[in-house]
């Protein structure tokens, strides 16, 4: 049997932790490594054409697995391409390996070609980052780096030399049991102790839930059930919290709606779960506070807290429960509920009104067709900016869809690289990705990694020609809109000329077919639908902080717009209040 070079026991080591693909693109520093996949069972190689799509693709594979993703790129501006995507991975909590090629090793701090120090570039986005100096340092550096990204849920980043990946690998090379999922954290006696008296305390008790509620929906509701709290979420929390809730008040924030600002502001014991929520300005500083949350170094850092508890959602319900009193008084709940359906009666409007007759089409009518045609069980990924509100008030969660966009990092052109990312993991399950005209040709180029993997993934193009979240920024700030506008092509066009399928729709009574036989298509499909650039009515006191840089001031209304059929579900929830 040939002796191993170290790239074959590095993609060894990668593979039993459950990789299964190494997103990137080849480079002679990477030329060993990629040569080991290639001979390796079980482990693929995906050729992109950016390495940011690589990052952003392994991300959206570990959200949606929960399994360590790995991406790759060459040494100096192959891997610093990736940075973008392993920001948002890292962000957003996504179990991720990086492989940051280097140049030679004995070239190293001496001004080489494509010379970088990924050792240092990458210690703001990972948890772990660390340069590999020699074949016997690498399956010790490699293990500890896989346990890092999974056991913190984050991103660690290896930099590895390509002459030291061409090495023969040592012949007893220190190898170790790898930990490849992580353990529920169940709070002490004391902090449980302490959170039954706050919560048997308080009169109105409300829940606000982000993406640390993942598998914990039944606990939720047992909990909301038993001390009657309205449930409000973050966009986050969304997909977890939403569906069968008949204690729903919506979400808060610059995309919010409903009465979920109410809930929070109205209640004497705000409790909030699995939650890092960032805008201080939408929490209030007049009600006791208790956080819940898996990573110790979230509390506290965005309210004063009357308690902190550091525990997984689901585990830290399973404790209390059982062990508070059970409340009978609905009248808070009952009237944040009718607050809520009022809330969304009052704008359901904006997306029902002539709206199959007005062009350029309702950006809020495509999301809201689009949400009624697509798979119970489809994967959505949104893009930054306007397809995030779309996405925050017309895709209905049921529990078995999934909604990941750059909900933390916030960066643009991060839907279609993350809906490589998902398909790979099923090429059955349907994949939409929402992507704004802007995001998606800042990375148009792996629209042709979709062709090349024949994926079947399916974009639906909100095409404003406009970056509309930076217009309405500017807007509110009493500037002009300047350098805003985006000269398009038809992008159908550019999808066929590249072997897609492409349809561009211009008519909103054309939305509903284009889209069914977009879906229907069995390879990757974009379907160009052209949009309102005026789309939102601005409340007349918003101020500029509310908007600009999501930094925003003490208002519980920031854009108005429609809802979806959450209006339908804030409806079917009045007839759980109790009737004189």
């Amino acid at each position: 049997m040939a002796k191993q070079n170290v790239a074959e026991q590095f993609v060894d080591i990668i593979a039993r932790a459950g990789v299964q693909r190494l997103y990137g693109v080849v480079g002679d520093s990477l030329n060993p490594v990629v040569d080991a996949v290639r001979r390796t069972p079980g482990i693929d190689w995906v050729h992109v054409r950016h390495e940011e799509a690589a990052a952003f693709a392994a991300g959206a594979e570990a959200q949606i697995t929960g399994r360590l993703a790995a991406c790759a790129g060459s040494c100096g501006p192959g891997n610093l391409h990736l940075i973008n995507g392993l920001y948002d991975a890292h962000r957003s909590m996504a179990p991720v390996l990086a492989l940051a090629s280097q140049i030679p090793s004995a070239e190293i701090g001496l001004g080489y070609f494509q010379e970088t120090h990924p050792d240092r570039l990458f210690t703001e986005c990972s948890h772990y980052c660390e340069l590999i100096s020699s074949p016997q340092q690498m399956p010790r550096v490699l293990q500890t780096a896989i346990q890092h990204a999974v056991g913190r849920a984050g991103v660690s980043v290896v930099a590895l030399p390509g002459d030291i990946a061409a090495a023969p690998a040592p012949a007893k090379a220190y190898e170790h049991a790898l930990v490849t999922s992580r353990p529920t954290v169940r709070p002490g006696d004391e902090e449980i102790d302490a959170l039954v008296r706050l919560v048997d305390e308080a009169d109105r008790v409300t829940l606000f839930c982000g993406s640390g509620t993942r598998g914990a929906h039944e606990e939720v509701m047992t909990f909301a059930e038993r001390v009657k709290a309205p449930v409000g979420h973050a966009l986050r929390g969304k997909e977890w919290i939403q569906y069968d809730n008949p204690f729903d008040v919506g979400m808060s924030g610059l995309l919010g709606y409903g009465a979920a600002y109410e809930a929070t502001h109205e209640c004497d014991l705000l409790i909030l779960l699995g939650t890092d929520f960032p805008y201080q300005a939408f929490l209030p500083d007049d009600v006791k506070i208790v956080q819940i949350d898996v990573r110790p170094e979230h509390l506290g850092r965005r309210s004063k807290l009357d308690l902190a508890i550091w525990g997984d959602a689901r585990e830290t319900l399973r404790c209390l429960t059982p062990r508070v009193r059970a409340k009978h008084d609905r009248k808070f709940l009952d009237r944040m509920l009718k607050k809520h359906a009022d809330a969304l009666e009052g704008v359901v409007k904006a997306y029902t009104r002539k709206v199959e007759k007005h062009t350029p089409i309702h950006p809020e009518y495509v999301a809201a067709v689009l949400d009624e045609v697509a798979d119970d069980d489809a994967v959505f990924t949104i893009d930054t900016g306007m397809c995030n509100v779309w996405g925050a008030r017309y895709l209905t969660p049921n529990g078995r869809r999934r909604i990941i966009g750059s909900f933390s990092h916030g960066s643009m052109a991060n839907a279609m690289p993350q809906a490589i990312g998902a398909q790979l993991t099923d090429r059955k399950r349907q994949v939409v990705s929402l992507s704004g005209d802007g995001g998606f040709a800042m990375l148009m180029g792996d629209f042709l990694t979709l062709v090349q993997q024949d994926l079947p993934v399916k974009i639906v193009l909100f095409d404003n020609s406009s970056l509309g979240m930076v217009e309405l920024e500017m807007m509110v700030a009493g500037l002009p809109a300047y350098g805003t506008s985006n000269r398009n092509p038809d992008f159908a066009a550019v999808a066929r000329a590249a072997g897609a399928y492409g349809v561009r729709v211009e008519k909103p009574k054309e939305l509903a077919g284009a889209l069914k036989e977009a879906f229907r298509h069995p390879g990757p499909a974009l379907v160009d639908v052209v949009t309102d650039p005026n789309a939102l009515s601005i409340p007349p006191k918003i101020s500029a902080e509310m908007v600009t840089g999501f930094a925003l001031s003490a208002s519980k209304v920031v854009l108005d717009g429609g809802v979806g059929r959450m209006v339908q579900m804030a409806r079917s929830n009045l007839r759980n209040i109790p009737r004189p």
